[in-house]
């Protein structure tokens, strides 16, 4: 049985010596010599009561306690290594990884990164885009920012915003359009969702069997925008994601008519415990945003 301290020393020497299958090449990495590298195998190997070597006219082969052996030791120091690294100035730089819907990102997102860097300077974001389809355990996410219901199995959600749905076109199309069943005679711009429009005129007072002509289907509301801007056609998205092109009159909102599919949801799997660091960028998503309403 092993002492109650690590024989890091010697764990060092067992992981350069696997890798080169030398103890002459581990101690010039070392920078110690063959014989010390030796000594500290034989020392483990003594403590373990297990051969971890067998020794060649030139070099060294794992016996199947070695191979057992190995990749622990190098994960515990490859873990070790990375853990160390994120000390910096007298603080520990904590990783968060949050994937978002790509349209929440560009739109709502990024504009207001600033802040959150400049109160929490040792939290590193790593961040990653969708397009509403993800697999928050597959892709080891903290956090996954989609728009919905709030209701996806097996995970906590907290409402960040709503976010209604509003024609959207360049201010050329927008001059075209005196009355909601003008948009009939232009190409309309839609996601994946198919009766978006439907919902839309019907809010507008249009008859409910107003036939819808045909649309292009986007799984981006950001590829639809960028449609929008190039005069392709009349895009249903969120208003409050492109408010930056509103502002600049790249495009226009002809009518106020608004609906409601759904909102922006901050969400992680109910078995994933939350860190300083996720509470952190939680604590700061609910201050930026609306009133959040939480749900499970």
């Amino acid at each position: 049985m092993l002492r109650s301290h690590l024989p890091l020393n010697a764990l060092r020497a067992f992981e350069a010596s696997a890798r080169h299958l030398s103890f002459t090449r581990a101690a010039i990495e070392l920078c110690v010599t063959q014989a010390a590298v030796s000594h500290q195998v034989k020392s483990l190997e003594a403590q373990l009561n297990v051969t971890l070597f067998k020794r060649l006219p030139r070099g060294l082969m794992l016996t199947s306690e070695g191979e057992t052996l190995l990749p622990v030791v190098r994960e515990s120091f490859d873990r070790i290594t990375q853990t160390l690294s994120q000390f910096e100035g007298g603080h520990y730089r904590e990783v968060l990884t949050v994937g978002a819907v790509g349209t929440f990102t560009v739109g709502w997102l990024l504009p207001r990164l600033p802040d959150f860097q400049g109160r929490y300077p040792f939290i590193d974001l790593r961040l990653s885009t969708h397009n509403n389809r993800v697999d928050v355990a597959a892709e080891g996410l903290d956090y996954a920012i989609r728009f919905g219901a709030g209701a996806w199995h097996g995970t906590d959600a907290c409402e960040l915003l709503a976010a209604p749905l509003t024609v959207l076109c360049t201010p050329m199309i927008a001059e075209q359009l005196r009355t909601p069943a003008d948009l009939l005679k232009h190409t309309l711009l839609r996601s994946y969702r198919a009766d978006e429009w439907t919902q839309w005129f019907q809010a507008a007072g249009l008859p409910a069997d107003t036939v819808v002509p045909r649309s292009i289907v986007f799984d981006s509301s950001l590829a639809m925008m960028e449609a929008a801007l190039q005069g392709i056609g009349v895009a249903l998205a969120p208003a409050l994601m492109f408010s930056r092109q509103l502002e600049s009159d790249l495009v226009r909102q002809p009518f106020e008519v608004g609906i409601t599919t759904g909102s922006y949801w901050l969400t992680r799997l109910q078995s994933r415990a939350e860190t300083s660091a996720m509470l952190a960028f939680k604590g700061w998503l609910e201050a930026v945003s609306t009133s959040p309403r939480k749900v499970s």
